[in-house]
């Protein structure tokens, strides 16, 4: 038998859907507060807020003829027609928030509109709405919700600990505040403050609470000019190549003011980033993207936590751009401090020595850095450990590492090749191997990208093959094919395909630690570096040098 459900019940489904635990509380308030124009918002929580969430607000506030329609069920201020659904500009528009809340807590509204001399109260719960009676207020709104899912047993039991849902809560606020520098947030638990953040004119003082203060100080600002071709804008902060997290939980993204899943740009971030992190490790930071209101859908989840983009694509690409421009300018300034303008001139020993061909083909110079009479020249002092290049300038000291460095020099180089289809160097001898089954399929699985970053392999049998052909520049060095097609099966899928075959043909055509160089080979090295476009990291994310300049070494020797 069929059968109309009573109000109370629709209520707690469709709450069920809104309100999931306090954060989901909060965040509805807090948006609402954000439209309402406010300037200062605090947050008050007991017990985590599952006995209490007050958010107080000193925004346009609510008229006192408005209150009753302010807890019912798809009434809003913020639509007046389908057709507004094209063009949201608000953070809330369901109009289903406040209704949603008082079905599952005892929701208390006092607020006052600006023109009113007396704010008023309404108190809701479940389908019950108690007559509005007049309040002393200040000019704004104050929402609080007790008792959450007192009604609902089983949903209070799922929530976790005061403490755990405190800290979701937290965070999720001090993350929002990202977006809003200009207003001010409080929050408070069981009565005391944990913390508040002023109007802040510049957002790394925000930066410092979600991402910590040693991470913000190193954090770059983002180049949004790359993305100047996408109707919109882009802006935010990105961390430094060679910070990093585990997870992709710190990338940040705000649309429109809206705080949403970094999901949705994962690939973008993956892209920029490419050879500028290690596999398994992903970069963080904060993308502001402001769009035309008709370009963004966020009716799409009850929660508003996600959108669709109408030109995701063109979006996804101007990230993308923006956030390698981004590194490549970081990587030169970087270069920069870390190595001097150009080389000391070689020692009487060092001049003699003769370079070895696998230093001969360095990439083309991007543009050679300014000369700067002044500036003290870096001299190579010495080989440590068959596996590091030590120098100086006089007043810092700097350490290479041999292979990750020739590394990132074959690699750039591969890249170049690849893109103007420069010839391979052919070998007199061509070198012919066998492989067991699974080898074979990933090599064949390879072979098109690897042809096009210089390794010419053909078919030489069943399950035998034969190399023609090296990049330009490697062919007197043994090439280690099965330390290829193991990182081939290897590697993490999170790098595009031909990123990850040229690094790993990097990887596998150059100079290796433990191997032994003369001076001239690593003064070859270090110029090399410095005509690369990101000479501070190899195609796998590791770095290729490191600086200790005074302050480092005072700290060392505890002189600081």
């Amino acid at each position: 038998m069929i059968h109309l459900l009573d109000a109370q019940t629709i209520g707690q489904i469709a709450a069920g859907e809104v309100v999931e635990r306090p954060l989901s509380v909060v965040k509805e308030l807090v948006e609402n507060a954000v439209d309402a124009g406010a300037t200062r918002i605090e947050v008050a929580l007991r017990a985590g807020g599952i006995d209490l969430v007050e958010v107080v607000d000193d925004g346009l506030g609510i008229a006192r003829d408005d209150l009753p329609l302010a807890v019912r069920r798809h009434a809003t201020s913020k639509l007046g027609a389908a057709s507004d659904l094209e063009s949201v500009a608000t953070l809330g528009f369901r109009g289903e928030g406040l209704a949603s809340i008082a079905a599952v807590a005892r929701l208390t509204i006092v607020s006052r509109a600006r023109g009113e001399e007396m704010g008023s109260k309404i108190v809701a719960y479940a389908e019950r709405t108690d007559p509005i009676e007049p309040a002393p207020a200040p000019p704004g709104t104050s929402v609080s919700a007790a008792d959450l899912f007192a009604g609902v047993p089983v949903r209070r039991e799922y929530l976790r600990s005061p403490a755990a849902e405190f800290n979701r809560i937290s965070s999720w606020l001090s993350t929002f505040a990202l977006a809003y520098p200009s207003v001010a947030f409080t929050l408070v638990h069981d009565g005391k403050e944990s913390w508040a953040m002023p109007p802040a004119g510049d957002l790394r003082q925000r930066l410092a609470t979600v991402f910590g203060r040693g991470a913000a100080e190193t954090m770059v600002e983002l180049d949004g000019r790359a993305a100047r071709d996408m109707r919109g804008s882009l802006s935010g902060y990105i961390s430094a190549p060679g910070s990093d997290r585990p997870d992709r939980r710190m990338q940040i993204l705000v649309v429109n003011g809206r705080l949403l899943r970094s999901t949705l740009l994962a690939g973008a971030w993956t892209a920029g980033y490419a050879t500028y992190t290690m596999t398994g490790r992903y970069p963080y930071g904060v993308l502001f993207l402001t769009l035309p209101p008709d370009h963004v859908d966020p009716n799409v989840h009850p929660t508003k936590s996600d959108v669709r983009l109408r030109y995701a694509h063109q979006v996804v690409d101007a990230v993308r751009r923006a956030i390698a421009a981004t590194l490549r300018d970081r990587a030169a300034a970087a270069l920069r401090e870390a190595v001097a303008v150009s080389l000391a001139p070689p020692a009487a020993d060092v001049a003699g020595a003769p370079a070895r061909a696998l230093f001969d083909a360095m990439p083309p110079a991007q543009g050679d850095l300014p000369e700067d009479a002044g500036a003290p020249r870096l001299r190579v002092l010495a080989q440590l450990d068959a596996t590091y290049v030590a120098a100086t300038d006089g007043r810092a000291l700097v350490l290479l590492d041999q292979h990750a460095a020739h590394e990132r020099i074959a690699y750039e180089k591969i890249v170049t090749a690849a893109r103007e289809r420069a010839p391979s160097e052919p070998l007199l001898v061509p070198l012919t191997f066998e492989l067991g089954r699974s080898e074979s399929a990933a090599l064949d699985s390879a072979l098109e990208l690897l042809r096009e970053g210089g390794l010419e392999i053909e078919r030489f049998g069943e399950r035998a093959y034969r190399i023609l052909a090296t990049p330009a520049g490697y062919g007197a060095r043994p090439f280690d094919v099965a330390g290829l097609l193991d990182d081939l099966a290897g590697e993490a899928q999170q790098r595009d395909a031909r990123e990850r075959v040229w690094a790993s043909l990097a990887c596998r055509s150059t100079v290796r630690a433990g191997e032994k160089l003369e001076p001239a080979e690593m003064a070859a090295l270090l110029d090399g570096l410095q005509r690369c476009e990101n000479p501070m990291h190899c195609p796998h994310g590791r770095p290729t040098i490191v600086r200790f300049d005074p302050d480092a070494l005072g700290k060392i020797f505890k002189r600081i």
